[in-house]
């Protein structure tokens, strides 16, 4: 598939995987995305997982036939993206493999001795014939060796994970002859649960990016962005200031439906006093991956736990454990527990905010065995604390 001339797609989709890192779901499969240049030099930009090889090389050489690769770029070195380094050098000997300095360390690690390279830094450039390409580093976006290469007489950038999200590509993989509509929530489940952490390296390189001409984005993962680059862009912005929706994010863990009766009480009252955008999921029912995306998304957070051998109930620590790992920023949280003899949850959640460093809207509900009305009142208390925290952003 060409995505202009002589630069083209040569990835492919893995609707097998079932969850991406061992963590997170892909109910929509994802794709390994590669792209060959076809000039004087002809040119590889990242490989594919190596179970797809033989997909891949068939793909190369219904292009190229029996030419040789001159130059295989890597702008990303995480194994779904690099691990065909070695069986693309069994079949293109003399091929030489461009990356910065970090690159050729993480190679040497995985992959053994490199051979033939080309060390390239920021601003450097390479020419194809026809062709010139760019290099801009974007370290932590979202490993240290990341770098994005530009085509400088098309205006493509090659971005690595940057501007990527999950889900396979069904036929097509330019944005203008898709439906593009499955892949916006997946983007933004793919940024909060990949990249999520590293929003100020993220701010960086758009800010590197930003003076470039750019008609297409070229990501290794996800459709290929033309006509939709500047909402792609957008995304990738907001999510990176953690910008936020007027919205609550209400997540709790239940073992006999007591602390669930609590969190259904705060979304009801939520809902009667205006916050339209309730979200509700039980920690051990949803995947933490959609429950992340959400967080990202919305400006408000109530958990609530029982207590579990004197801690917290363990799939609500899992959550706030990798919540607290992506270091979100500018977020306003509520919180609530239940207890038959012991209280504890309710302290080590507000222990974990250390961690996790939100505004806290106001005291904590702690539930001994079931609902009283002085319970709900409570509830309800802290659902209108959380409103009134959120209506103060509107009036600022």
């Amino acid at each position: 598939m060409e995505i202009v001339s002589n630069i083209h797609y040569v990835g492919v989709n893995d609707r097998t995987k079932t969850l991406f890192e061992s963590l997170w779901p892909l109910p929509n499969g994802v794709s390994y995305n590669s792209y060959l240049i076809d000039d004087e030099r002809v040119t590889l930009i990242d490989t594919v997982d190596s179970n797809f090889f033989e997909l891949f090389l068939k793909k190369i050489q219904s292009i190229i036939g029996d030419r040789p690769i001159d130059y295989l770029i890597i702008n990303h070195m995480e194994p779904d993206h690099s691990g065909s380094i070695n069986l693309i050098k069994k079949f293109y000997p003399n091929i030489t493999i461009v990356g910065n300095k970090k690159t050729f360390e993480m190679i040497e690690g995985f992959y053994g001795p490199v051979g033939e390279k080309v060390v390239v830094a920021e601003n450097n450039t390479l020419e194809l014939g026809k062709r010139t390409l760019k290099f801009f580093m974007i370290p932590m976006v979202h490993w240290p060796e990341t770098m994005a290469t530009y085509d400088i007489d098309d205006a493509v950038i090659f971005s690595g994970d940057a501007f990527g999200c999950f889900g396979a590509l069904n036929g097509g993989v330019i944005d203008s002859k898709i439906d593009t509509s499955i892949y916006w929530d997946e983007m933004v489940r793919y940024y909060s649960n990949i990249v999520g952490k590293y929003g100020s390296p993220v701010q960086k390189a758009l800010d590197k990016l930003k003076e470039l001409k750019i008609n297409a984005i070229c990501s290794t993962h996800g459709p290929v962005w033309t006509t939709e680059r500047c909402k792609v862009i957008d995304i990738y912005d907001r999510m990176s200031r953690y910008d936020s929706e007027k919205g609550v994010v209400v997540a709790y863990g239940s073992m006999y439906g007591n602390t669930a009766e609590m969190a259904e009480l705060i979304a009801q009252e939520l809902n009667e006093l205006g916050i339209k955008k309730v979200v509700v999921h039980d920690v051990s029912r949803t995947p933490h991956s959609y429950i992340i995306a959400d967080v990202f998304r919305y400006k408000g957070i109530i958990v609530g736990a029982p207590t579990y051998n004197n801690q917290m109930f363990p799939d609500m620590e899992a959550l706030l454990s990798k919540l607290a790992a992506r270091d979100i920023k500018n977020r306003v949280l509520g919180f609530f527990g239940s207890h038959s003899w012991a209280s504890a949850a309710v302290k080590r959640i507000e222990e974990f905010n250390t961690k996790l460093k939100f505004e806290v809207i106001s005291a904590p509900v702690d539930m001994k065995h079931s609902m009283k009305p002085d319970v709900a009142q409570h509830c309800k208390e802290l659902a209108r604390a959380m409103v009134e925290r959120l209506d103060a952003d509107l009036k600022k």
